[in-house]
C-alpha cells in the first residue's frame, strides 16, 4: 500500500488512540543538514509527515512558515533537493508534500509524479490550485497513484464543499481558521458547526488544521475529525529548541 491509500489508511487507523496527528515542517529548516534526521524523527510518533517546499509568496501561512521558508530558500533548499534527500530515507509513515503550484509545474508534472513516487512521497497539497484548474495534475498524481488533498474553509459553500471533496484523495483538508496559519488566537467556537457539515458531507477522512497549537485545540477536534494538522506551532517549538517528538507526543497526552 502507498499513495492516497496509504494516507487514508493511517488517518483512518492512528498509532494510538484520539485522532490521527500530521505534523508539518519546512524542508530544510531550521537547518538543511538536519533535515532528514529530523523526518525520520517525526517518522516515529506521527501518522502522516506534511513537509513543506519553500517558496518565495506562502500567500496562505503566517509569519512564522514565512520566515521559516524564506530562511530555507536562502540555505538552498529546491523541490529537486528535497526529492533526492527522501530518496535516501525508507520510513513507514506516509509523506505529503506541500507546495505552491509553481515549483510544481516548473518541475513538470509527468516527471514530478515519477520522482515523488521514487521518492517515497504519497501526496500532494497545492493550497492555490482551484479545482478547476486542477484536472491536469490530479490526473496525472492519480496514475502513480499518489493522493492530491483539496482543502476548504469556513467561507466555502456546502455544494461546494461537496464538489471539492469529490476531487480529494487521502483526506479533505478542513482549514479552521479565516485567514492565514500560526494565528495565536485559539480555534474559533463556530468550528464545531462548519467541520460537523464538513464531515456530512464527504466520505473520505477529514483533516482539520491552521490553529492547533494545544492539547485543548486537539481535544476540541477530536470528536470532529479524524486527523489533526499543526503546523506554526511545531515550527516555533523546533526554533525552541524542544523536541519535536516530545512537542507531539504532548498533543496527545
Amino acid at each position: 500500500m502507498f499513495g492516497s491509500e496509504l494516507i487514508e489508511d493511517r488517518v483512518r487507523n492512528p498509532q494510538q488512540k484520539g485522532p490521527a496527528i500530521v505534523p508539518f515542517i519546512t524542508a530544510g529548516y531550521p537547518h538543511k543538514d538536519g533535515f532528514l534526521s529530523l523526518v525520520q524523527a517525526l517518522a516515529d510518533c506521527a501518522d502522516v509527515i506534511e513537509i513543506g517546499v519553500p517558496f518565495s509568496d506562502p500567500m496562505a501561512d503566517g509569519v512564522t512558515i514565512q520566515r521559516s521558508s524564506h530562511l530555507a530558500i536562502e540555505s538552498g533548499v529546491r523541490l529537486r533537493w528535497i526529492l533526492n534527500q527522501l530518496k535516501t530515507i525508507s520510513i513507514n509513515t506516509p509523506i505529503i508534500l506541500m507546495s505552491y503550484l509553481n515549483p510544481l509545474y516548473v518541475y513538470g508534472y509527468t516527471q514530478l509524479a515519477q520522482d515523488s513516487k521514487d521518492a517515497g512521497v504519497d501526496g500532494f497539497i497545492v493550497p492555490d490550485l482551484p479545482i478547476e484548474e486542477g484536472e491536469e495534475l490530479r490526473e496525472i498524481l492519480k496514475l502513480a497513484g499518489l493522493g492530491m488533498i483539496q482543502l476548504v474553509t469556513p467561507t466555502t459553500p456546502k455544494d461546494r464543499i461537496k464538489k471539492i471533496a469529490a476531487k480529494s484523495s487521502g483526506f479533505l483538508y478542513a482549514v479552521t481558521v479565516k485567514g492565514v496559519t500560526g494565528g495565536n488566537d485559539g480555534l474559533p467556537q463556530e468550528v464545531t458547526g462548519y467541520l460537523e457539515t464538513v464531515k456530512a458531507l464527504t466520505t473520505i477522512p477529514v483533516c482539520a488544521g491552521f490553529g492547533v497549537r494545544s492539547r485543548s485545540d486537539v481535544a476540541l477536534l477530536e470528536p470532529l475529525v479524524d486527523g489533526v494538522i499543526v503546523g506554526s506551532a511545531l515550527v516555533e517549538a523546533i526554533e525552541d529548541q524542544v523536541s519535536p517528538v516530545d512537542f507531539l507526543t504532548s498533543l496527545r497526552a
